[in-house]
């Protein structure tokens, strides 16, 4: 069985959107290599007008979806277990790291709130995952959905073709990715970096790195000072040496 993505939302209609399209839509309507299916929680409402929401409990705006409504969409999918994630702007933050480890198995199961969001009752009962994907508001959580299936089926081997390719990324180490070029040479007054058409691999190498620690340093401190902790706990960092040294009173 390829990587299944089910997505439990009232308007399935929203998909596949980007997911149908480049590399990612030809690997799942061409190649197979993963599978996307839909679910609409609306036909799981015993309410004969069809309604699957309520009003909060303890009162306030909007409407909430209900508990039980969302536990029979659930119920109803066969298949090994897959890790049910919950988009949410309260969830913990989506991260690469996060990804990779959802990747590795069968697949994943989407569930998309809508108004207020969901009976907590059914998250904790079923075992969701509240996940966000930045801090911002959505009206639902299709769009989210998207980003998490398309982080997801990335990484299954074949989707990307070279697997190096995913190596150098964003994310993947704990730094971002170093800025790429490709010709003219000249554009708008710009020049590509000479060091990149030295042809001297080591120094592209080294100058990549380089660029890789400054953006992260500027624009994700949370993220470089990260990774200075991790590289000074690594076992013969400079910083690993003295703290070594001051322990053994050298």
């Amino acid at each position: 069985m390829p990587f299944t993505a089910t997505v439990l939302t009232m308007f399935p209609e929203a998909f596949p959107g980007p997911l149908g399209v480049s590399l990612i839509g030809t690997a799942w309507r061409e190649k197979g290599l993963w599978d996307l299916q839909t679910l609409d929680i609306r036909a799981f409402s015993e309410d004969k007008r069809g309604f699957l929401d309520d009003t909060p409990a303890g009162g306030g705006p909007g409407q909430v979806l209900k508990a039980d409504v969302v536990a029979r969409a659930l119920d109803s999918l066969s298949g090994p277990p897959r890790p049910l994630l919950y988009m949410s702007a309260r969830g913990r933050p989506l991260t690469q790291a996060r990804v990779k480890e959802w990747a590795k198995a069968d697949g994943i199961v989407v569930l998309c709130g809508r108004f207020e969001g969901v009976d907590q009752r059914v998250l904790d009962a079923r075992g969701f995952e509240e996940v966000s994907v930045g801090d911002a508001v959505l009206a639902g959580g299709e769009a989210a959905a998207m980003v998490v299936i398309e982080a997801c089926v990335r990484l299954v081997p074949g989707v990307l073709g070279a697997a190096e390719s995913l190596s150098s990324e964003s994310f993947e180490d704990g730094l971002l990715e170093h800025p790429q070029y490709t010709r003219p040479r000249t554009f708008e007054g710009h020049d590509i970096p000479e060091v990149l058409l030295s042809g001297d691999h080591k120094k592209i190498a080294q100058w990549r790195e380089a660029q890789r620690e400054e953006t992260t340093r500027e624009r994700r401190p949370d993220l470089w000072a990260a990774h200075l902790a991790k590289t000074a706990a690594e076992p013969g960092s400079a910083k690993s040496k003295a703290k070594g040294a001051k322990a053994r009173g050298e």
